[in-house]
C-alpha cells in the first residue's frame, strides 16, 4: 500500500539524492536528477516549485543551473516535506482519503492509522535530510530504479 502521494514520494527521493549524491551547497541539475531517479523531468519541476517556494530549495536558471538545498540537510525533516507535499493535514485525515472517517464511520484502517500515526509522525519530525542521506551512503541503499 501506498501512503504518500506521487509528488510526496518523489519529491522526498530527489531531495535525498541530492544530499547523498552531491557536496553541500552544490546546484544539480533537474534534468540529471529526472534521468537517475526515472522521474518525468516536468512532473520533477512542479514538485520543485513547492520546494522552492517554501524555502527548501534554491534554484538557479541557465545552463549551469539546477536546484541546491537552501537550508543546511540538518534543518529540514521528513515532516517538513511531508507537510508541504501532503497538506498539514495529512496525519489528520483518513489514511484512505474516505471523508467521514472517524470513531462514527470508521473506514477499515481507522484503528490502525490512530495507533500507528503518532510514532510515524514523531519518527518523521526527527529524521533529518541529513541523517537519511547518511545512512543511505553507509548502507548503500537505492532511490531509483
Amino acid at each position: 500500500m501506498k501512503v504518500l502521494s506521487k509528488s510526496c514520494v518523489y519529491g522526498l527521493r530527489a531531495l535525498l539524492y541530492i544530499v547523498s549524491e552531491k557536496p553541500r551547497g552544490a546546484f544539480v541539475n533537474i534534468g540529471e536528477i529526472s534521468e537517475q531517479l526515472n522521474i518525468s523531468f516536468h512532473f520533477l519541476t512542479k514538485t520543485f516549485q513547492v520546494l522552492t517556494q517554501a524555502g527548501i530549495l534554491q534554484s538557479y536558471r541557465g545552463p549551469n543551473g539546477g536546484v541546491a538545498l537552501a537550508r543546511p540537510a540538518e534543518e529540514v525533516f521528513l515532516i517538513d516535506i511531508i507537510h508541504l507535499l501532503e497538506g498539514p493535514g495529512f496525519f489528520d485525515n483518513c489514511l484512505l482519503g474516505l471523508a467521514g472517517c472517524g470513531e462514527a464511520a470508521p473506514c477499515p484502517v481507522h484503528d490502525f492509522w490512530i495507533s500507528h500515526k503518532a510514532a510515524l509522525k514523531e519518527e518523521f519530525r526527527t529524521a533529518s535530510l541529513a541523517q537519511m542521506g547518511a545512512r543511505i551512503n553507509m548502507k548503500k541503499l537505492r532511490l531509483g530504479p
